[in-house]
């Protein structure tokens, strides 16, 4: 018990400072009278975030992540116990918006019953990327759960190192970000490559688009897909800038820029201004380098999307994937305004996304990708209830690398080494330590979408189709996910081939079982 009574106090400080920091901030005569304490209240202020986060917040209090999920993946990446005890202490009932799964009595697929059950399935996608439209280098991805674009830059070498040896030990994609294809993601992991507005990895001296470096770099490197990025749930329409500071030699080799000069990232695309010369542009890429070449965008106005469905079912041309960012996904800087109030969460942006690609007949030939805080199982199950086919993790797989959510990404002042290029700071992160840890977590996740499915009486998360989600409306109703967001019977799913093919694909991972043996009075 020594350790509780050096404990007690130090807790009894913590409380009493807040409780100080509050009179301050109530009490300005006070600050006057007492300059000292005025000056103390800053110290408060700078050590607020921890104390909230590590003594007074509950479980379910902070944002973006609360105690409970945080816990769920760090557990998770350790391979730890991540189960939990005596109930949810969500307010279920009365909580508008809530989502519930619906299980089945019977199904098809009868989950197994041992806890470590689906820890090293595949769950592959279960539509094949760029065969719609007969890329070169059409493929299925063998992870529905990838991981999500983050630039070396705004991460550190040794963060992205760890996510990308840990793709390649759970089998996922790791998509590069916008900051160029850098040493750190050569580590074994396949790649989805990034290009955003500054064309970082593929740029000529002047700073514009060469398609001669990019096929260079393709052929060079385990890239698997291209991704055009038009827009980013945090900050669409912004831009970006990596202050001059941080741009090492490193990071100015991989990007093409010069060293120790600001970095800045166009608010718009110089190749193309409209869907019909992007449309023009994704296939001059794909005949190019005969990959599968896709959009990834946050929503605002559904003009584009319209107009881009459009010249899809008119013209033959078109993206083999589209990549849908909620407005809750994360980011290394952006106003708060951008981050508050720009872009619409990811359920309603994507499910209208959904209705303009299905309402033309396209959905079935567009693989569809989610998200913005998609790392989390329910969250995740909802998104494919609504039609995607994969979904990307971003923050939940930093959260799995040592991230503890300072949220400090925008300062260079990262605790644990992820998202900051100070040497001595980044040292402390051990990529081949961590990206085990990045596995785990990515595995454990698959474990339990495929445990969910089979819940739901299906082989598969991808096959979750809309009525088996609903949401809450209060303590008294509820509404089908269906009804919720106008979808219609035949949404939400893969085309029939694609059922069968993913079934037959699971079947032999995921075989029935989990019962007990059938008694003489059995009734088959």
């Amino acid at each position: 018990m020594r350790w509780a009574r050096r404990a007690v106090p130090a807790v009894a400080a913590a409380v009493a400072a807040l409780a100080a920091r509050d009179v301050l901030q109530r009490d300005h005569a006070l600050l006057r009278n007492f300059p000292v304490l005025g000056r103390a209240r800053y110290l408060l202020e700078s050590l607020g975030p921890e104390l909230r986060q590590y003594i007074v917040a509950g479980n379910n209090e902070e944002r973006p992540f609360t105690r409970d999920q945080r816990r769920w993946v760090y557990a998770s990446a350790k391979q730890e116990n991540n189960y939990f005890g005596f109930g949810t202490d969500n307010d279920i009932e009365y909580t508008a918006g809530y989502p519930i799964i619906k299980h089945r009595t019977f199904g098809r697929a009868v989950p197994p019953s041992t806890p470590t059950a689906g820890q090293e399935v595949r769950l592959p996608c279960a539509k094949v990327l760029g065969a719609a439209r007969g890329r070169a280098r059409a493929f299925r991805p063998e992870s529905v759960v990838n991981i999500s674009g983050m630039s070396f830059g705004s991460l550190s070498g040794n963060a992205v190192a760890a996510l990308n040896r840990g793709a390649a030990l759970a089998g996922c994609l790791h998509n590069t970000g916008e900051g160029g294809l850098s040493p750190y993601h050569r580590r074994g992991g396949e790649l989805v490559f990034q290009l955003g507005t500054a064309y970082f990895g593929c740029r000529d001296a002047h700073g514009r688009f060469d398609l001669a470096r990019l096929r260079d770099l393709v052929a060079g490197a385990p890239v698997r897909a291209l991704e055009v990025k038009l827009s980013q749930g945090a900050k669409p329409s912004l831009g970006g800038l990596l202050p001059g500071a941080k741009v090492s030699a490193e990071i100015a080799t991989t990007r093409g820029v010069p060293q120790g000069r600001d970095c800045v990232s166009p608010s718009r695309h110089a190749e193309f201004s409209d869907c019909d010369s992007l449309l023009d542009w994704v296939e001059l890429l794909a005949a190019e380098t005969g990959l599968p070449v896709g959009i990834k965008s946050a929503v605002g106005d559904l003009g584009f999307w319209a107009e881009l469905a459009d010249l899809m079912r008119d013209t033959g041309r078109g993206v083999d994937f589209v990549t849908v960012d909620g407005g809750e996904g994360g980011t290394g800087a952006a106003p708060l305004i951008f981050t508050d109030s720009v872009s619409l969460p990811f359920q309603q942006g994507f499910s209208r996304v959904y209705r303009v690609f299905a309402e033309r007949g396209l959905h079935e030939q567009v693989v569809f990708v989610g998200g913005g805080k998609l790392g989390l199982p329910d969250n995740a199950v909802v998104a494919f209830a609504l039609g995607c086919d994969m979904v990307n993790v971003g923050r939940e797989a930093m959260l799995a690398i040592g991230c503890i959510q300072a949220q400090k990404c925008h300062t260079d002042a990262c605790p644990t080494g992820v998202a900051t290029q100070h040497p001595w700071l980044a040292r402390g992160l051990d990529p081949a330590r961590k990206s085990v840890r990045a596995a785990n977590y990515l595995r454990t996740l698959r474990r339990d979408l495929v445990k969910v499915a089979e819940a739901c009486g299906v082989e598969h998360p991808g096959l979750i189709d809309a009525d088996s989600v609903e949401i809450l409306d209060g303590r008294t109703s509820a509404t089908p996910l269906r009804e919720v967001y106008g979808y219609r019977p035949d949404w939400g799913l893969p085309s029939a081939a694609d059922r069968a093919e993913v079934v037959r694909l699971m079947t032999p991972r995921a075989p029935r079982g989990g019962t007990a043996m059938p008694s003489p009075t059995a009734v088959g």
